[in-house]
Formats: structure tokens, C-alpha cells, sequence
């Protein structure tokens, strides 16, 4: 291919690109400077359609052309609705019309009548997601926590442009090595995300779709991000919505009732997926605060599967871009359709990949789950209290007589002695110490 022809390819492509409805054989004749004769036109198109850069629509004088949109996974297939939406969102945002917030979009719904997500949904994503149900709460989250960090920290950042590798990302959770080159917000944001997490585990029997708990992972996700004032704080100030015709409401008392009441909702609503999807819809529609809105909803969708030992939502291999154009569908067009089946495909996605690693991991240990929470306990106080070997030893003795049945008891001071013994850097944040408490405890070692 000459040069010339791959230039005049390139302006073909780029005109038609900017035309998501498609444009006609004539409007790319009258379009490309320098021009190029009609057959030769003909023989161009032809060839991108072969090679499915193009996609051609209608006959004769009537045909058009489009780039197709980006396929966003092998295995799903959307429906002509969800096609319809995306198309929709995907023209220039000076085609799209300027919309407000509507409160009738959330005052319609309806807790266990009104249906975001179909009942054959619903149902499908129970069959795969089930765990450890008859368990206590957050037991499965528990299992896998050192995953789930990495992995929703990683992917919910990346929704948010940020450039950590996954890689760098788990170096970054386990030893608090940060990535050369990367700026501080990003290592913020996954510290953040880290933290946010934890806080949703590690009080998975007590937390609730309430306003403590919304407004906390909000400050936790905005540390260092946004001003202190800011975090946890719902907003007072108008805020608006790159690359969105969507404009948000800016009355704060509206911005405080509408919060409420998709709390009230939220909590009334039974089934564990449709009451996450709720949270995923309804939060970031409301942008309750100045920033971090999206972040806070994707891991307030996570409390009924902790809650319910299901398998997480991690979000593994969502595109920002279908991610966005999901929700544009939401903010625009009051839509749910397009982001509703994003949903379902990203958390079987979730599920392949944490059944893999419960059947790496095998049945957990019941009498190390009885005693999961106490031995954290104790590890932590041996390493905060930088303990020597045979003080450790002495502190663990004397504590398992005041909290361990004697029949339990030998048994839990060996568990706690090998923990001890195999604790390191990478593993030292399942005990909920950072890397500082581990560091000076080792040198006294």
C-alpha cells in the first residue's frame, strides 16, 4: 500500500468516525481533501468492510457506513436494547441532549416489584456466585481477602484512568513499594481502595447499607485526594460530568433527601444482586459527593456479597469505556439496560476467576475460622507491642487461658506460634498491620 492510499484511507476513517450514525458514499466524496475518484472510493470501503474496520448498512443510494463499536468481551453478546443505548451515548456529546437530574427515576422504584435486573438474571448470577452461605458473614471475603485487595483495587482504579499494572499494584498491597514513575494520586487511590476494603471485610457481621457506612468508605477512598472537608462529607457545591450531557442537581438539601432515600431504598431490597446493581445506578446518578462518587459505588455494590458470602465484584476486565458508556445510558437516558448486562458479565467474570481460587485454597479449617478474629488479635498486639520470642510466647499462653476452652487451647497457641514464625512483609496486612509495624518488629527479632 502507497503512502497515498494509506492517507486517504486514514481522512476516510476519520471522517466517517466522526459520524456514529453512519454517513453516505457522497458525504465521504464531498468530505476528503484532497479528493479521490468514486470507484476508487468504492474500492476502499470495500476493503476496510472485508477487514471489519467498517460496517455497512442499507442499499444503493440509501447505504451507509460506521465503525463498529468496540467489542468489550469474548463471551457476551448484548441485546438489540443495550446495542441502542450504547449507539445512543456514542454520538458527540453536541448531538446528545442536555438533561437533569429526574428524582422520578428514583422515586418509581419500587423494593422487590420494580426489577432492574430480570428475575432469569438474578437467578443465574445466585447459581454461580454461591459460596459459604451457611457460614457467618464475610467468612468467604475473609478467605480470599489477599486477592480480592489486589484485584478491586486494581480494577476500580484502572475505571478510573489510573496506570498502575496489576503487578506493581500487588507489590504496592503487600510490601507498600510504590511503582517508579507513577504519580502520588495513583498510589493514593490504590492505598485507598486498600483500606476501603478492609474496612468492608474486616466488619462484615455489623455493616449495613447505611449512612455510616457510605459516607466512610467515601473518606476512606478520598484520603489525601480531596480536601478533609470533603471526605465523607456530602457535597454542597455543583459538580459536573465530563464527556456527559448529564447535568446533576446542585440544591444540597435535594443532594442530602435523595441520599437518604436511596439508602431507605436500597435497604429494603431483598435480593442480593439487585439491590448492589441499585447502589451502582443510583449513587453516582445522584453524585452525592465532589469527587470518588463511581469508587464508593463499586464497592457499596460489594456489601451484599460479603454480607452473603457470594463471590465478590471485582470488576475483572471492564473497559473504562463500556464501563462509562454503561452509565452514560443511566445518567441520560434514565436507561439501565446497557449497564445492567455489563453487570451480570463482569461478576460471572468475577465468579470464574474466584472459584479457581477457592478450589486452590480447598474447605477451610472450622476451628481456624472459630478463632480467626482472636488470632489476628494477638498477632498484632505481639508485633505493635514489639514483643521478643519467649515475651510472645508468655503473652500468647497467658491470653489463651482467659479466651481459649482448655480442650481448644494447645492447639490455637500452635496455630498462632507458626503464624507467627511464617509473617512477613507480604503477608503481614492479613493482621491488619502495615509494613512499619512489621519493619521495626523484625529488626528487634
Amino acid at each position: 500500500m502507497g503512502k497515498n492510499q494509506e492517507k486517504s484511507i486514514e481522512l476516510i476513517l476519520n471522517l466517517i468516525s466522526c459520524c456514529p450514525q453512519g454517513v453516505s458514499m457522497e458525504e465521504i466524496l464531498g468530505g476528503v481533501n484532497p479528493p479521490i475518484a468514486k470507484r476508487t472510493l468504492q474500492y476502499y470501503l470495500l476493503g476496510l468492510e472485508k477487514k471489519g474496520h467498517l460496517l455497512a448498512e442499507g442499499n444503493a443510494r440509501g447505504r451507509r457506513y460506521r465503525i463498529p463499536l468496540k467489542p468489550f468481551g469474548d463471551f457476551l453478546t448484548l441485546s438489540k436494547i443495550a446495542k441502542e443505548i450504547r449507539e445512543s451515548v456514542a454520538q458527540p456529546i453536541g448531538l446528545r441532549e442536555s438533561v437533569d437530574y429526574r428524582r422520578s427515576f428514583l422515586d418509581q422504584y419500587r423494593p422487590n416489584e420494580t426489577q432492574y435486573l430480570p428475575k432469569s438474571m438474578q437467578d443465574k448470577l445466585l447459581s454461580m456466585g454461591k459460596m459459604d452461605q451457611e457460614r457467618p458473614a464475610g467468612t468467604y471475603a475473609k478467605q480470599i481477602l489477599h486477592r480480592l485487595l489486589i484485584d478491586l483495587s486494581w480494577n476500580s482504579s484502572r475505571l478510573e484512568g489510573n496506570t498502575y499494572s496489576l503487578l506493581d499494584t500487588e507489590k504496592l498491597i503487600c510490601s507498600g513499594q510504590a511503582a517508579e514513575g507513577k504519580g502520588k494520586k495513583e498510589t493514593q487511590m490504590i492505598l485507598n481502595h486498600k483500606a476501603a476494603i478492609e474496612f468492608l471485610v474486616n466488619s462484615s457481621e455489623n455493616t449495613e447499607i447505611n449512612r455510616y457506612t457510605i459516607l466512610n468508605l467515601h473518606a476512606l477512598l478520598s484520603d489525601e485526594l480531596l480536601d478533609d472537608h470533603s471526605c465523607g462529607s456530602l457535597r454542597k457545591i455543583p459538580v459536573a460530568i465530563q464527556g456527559s450531557a448529564y447535568l446533576p442537581i446542585n440544591i444540597p438539601q435535594l443532594v442530602e433527601e435523595c441520599f437518604e432515600q436511596i439508602l431507605t431504598t436500597a435497604r429494603a431490597i431483598l435480593n442480593p444482586f439487585e439491590q448492589a446493581f441499585f447502589l451502582m445506578v443510583h449513587l453516582p446518578y445522584l453524585q452525592p459527593f465532589a469527587d470518588v462518587n463511581k469508587r464508593v459505588s463499586r464497592l457499596a455494590a460489594n456489601i451484599p456479597f460479603i454480607r452473603e458470602n457470594l463471590c465478590p465484584l471485582s470488576f475483572v476486565d471492564v473497559s473504562e469505556e463500556i464501563y462509562i458508556e454503561g452509565l452514560l445510558g443511566v445518567y441520560e437516558k434514565n436507561r439501565v439496560e446497557l449497564f445492567a448486562e455489563i453487570f451480570a458479565w463482569a461478576y460471572e467474570r468475577s465468579c470464574t476467576r474466584y472459584v479457581a481460587a477457592r478450589e486452590r485454597l480447598g474447605e477451610p479449617d472450622p476451628f481456624r475460622l472459630r478463632y480467626r478474629d482472636l488470632r489476628k488479635s494477638f498477632l498484632a498486639q505481639i508485633v505493635r507491642g514489639q514483643m521478643e520470642k519467649q515475651q510472645a510466647k508468655n503473652f500468647v499462653e497467658e491470653q489463651a487461658q482467659n479466651y481459649v476452652p482448655k480442650p481448644d487451647r494447645q492447639r490455637f497457641i500452635d496455630i498462632v506460634a507458626g503464624e507467627l514464625l511464617g509473617l512477613h512483609e507480604g503477608n503481614c496486612a492479613r493482621y491488619g498491620l502495615c509494613l512499619n509495624d512489621y519493619t521495626l518488629w523484625r529488626k528487634r527479632q
